[in-house]
């Protein structure tokens, strides 16, 4: 049984950080690519940051370079986002992928707000 399961979110005044786990388990981790995806109220879900399986390639929305960064554990098949700096626009639900030939899984996400 595929399962991804984040944690790591909360609470943090703007320019703070925050770590985000996601565990996978069910499959392959080091086979898949893996995606944080992000989803704030009355705004389309949007693709944050993304790393090759292996790790070798990673990728980032222009909001968010310099700021965070992904990585991935495939010893403990978990994939991070460290995200420094926070802006209360980073406020949102997100949520891990692991995708592989056009099959991603999805996880159930975990909630972040940036606010004074």
């Amino acid at each position: 049984q595929v399962q991804l399961v984040e944690s790591g979110g909360g609470l943090v005044q703007p320019g703070g950080s925050l770590r985000l786990s996601c565990a996978a388990s069910g499959f392959t981790f080091s086979d898949y690519a893996m995606r944080w995806y992000r989803q704030a109220p009355g705004k389309e879900r949007e693709l944050v940051a993304a790393i090759s399986s292996f790790g070798s390639i990673v990728n980032y929305v222009d909001s968010v370079k310099g700021r965070f960064t992904i990585s991935r554990d495939d010893a403990k098949s978990t994939v991070y986002l460290q995200m420094n700096s926070l802006k209360p626009e980073d406020t949102a639900v997100y949520l891990c992928t692991a995708i592989r030939n056009r099959l991603e899984y999805w996880g159930r996400g975990t909630q972040v707000t940036v606010s004074s």
